[in-house]
């Protein structure tokens, strides 16, 4: 099993593993800080190294139950020691990003009490649904207002990780309309904006909201009769 060491720091830009499989055509670490994708958040880019070889990561895959790092060129063998570099400037911006869309989300379910339908993201720029019967440029200029004042707040990232029946006992846990954690799951993550928003979480985020910067709402389209998309983008 590999040790996720994103889930405890986000801000690690660099790491030392081992190569403990191969697997479909890709290589198992003993641990990494390289997130692989989910929740919205694409999967980070970056190299590893061993000496004077360097390997890029092209993309990471879950396959039966294993986190697999797919390379370009030959594959380093089974045992070899590897130091991880994210490229950071693009982890960090994702981090922005997906702090964001948590303001997003907690200001809409504060303000609103609209449950989330989906979302995606890129560095700097990302997309939700909620469960609005109508939008109109009002209402987006209260949100885009709002959610400027919590970055404003400062409000810190709490990150645990809790037993399942802890974690569940939480009120409004699951903002999403689905519950898209497994079944059987022994741990949840829980990544809280303190004081506006908590949820189950397994991305990464940046300590602060301030940190997040300027966010601007640039559109909104209706998707549903209740199903209401708002799109944002953050400064370089």
């Amino acid at each position: 099993m590999t040790e996720l060491l994103y889930t405890t720091d986000a801000y690690m830009q660099t790491f030392e593993a081992k190569v403990a499989a191969h697997v479909d055509e890709g290589i198992v670490l003993d641990r990494t800080a390289f997130y692989p994708g989910g929740g919205g958040q694409p999967a980070d880019a970056g190299t590893l190294s061993s000496g004077d070889q360097i390997w890029s990561v092209s993309k990471m895959k879950r396959v039966q139950g294993q986190l697999v790092h797919y390379l370009v060129g030959d594959l380093p063998a089974v045992g070899t020691v590897v130091v991880g570099q994210l490229d950071w400037a693009r982890r960090y911006q994702l981090m922005r990003t997906h702090t964001a869309m948590h303001i997003l989300c907690g200001v809409v379910w504060r303000d609103y009490h609209a449950s989330v339908t989906g979302g995606n993201m890129d560095p700097l720029k990302g997309r939700m649904d909620f469960e609005f019967e109508t939008m109109r440029q009002e209402l987006v200029a209260e949100i885009e207002a709002a959610v400027n004042e919590e970055v404003a707040a400062q409000r810190d990232t709490a990150v645990q990780i809790l037993p399942r029946e802890q974690a569940f006992a939480i009120p409004d846990l699951i903002r999403t309309k689905i519950n898209l954690l497994p079944e059987g799951i022994e741990e949840v993550r829980t990544v809280e904006l303190v004081g506006l928003d908590l949820q189950a979480d397994g991305g990464t985020h940046v300590a602060n909201t301030g940190e997040v910067g300027h966010i601007r709402i640039t559109d909104y389209k209706s998707k549903g009769r209740i199903n209401k998309r708002i799109y944002v983008e953050l400064d370089a």
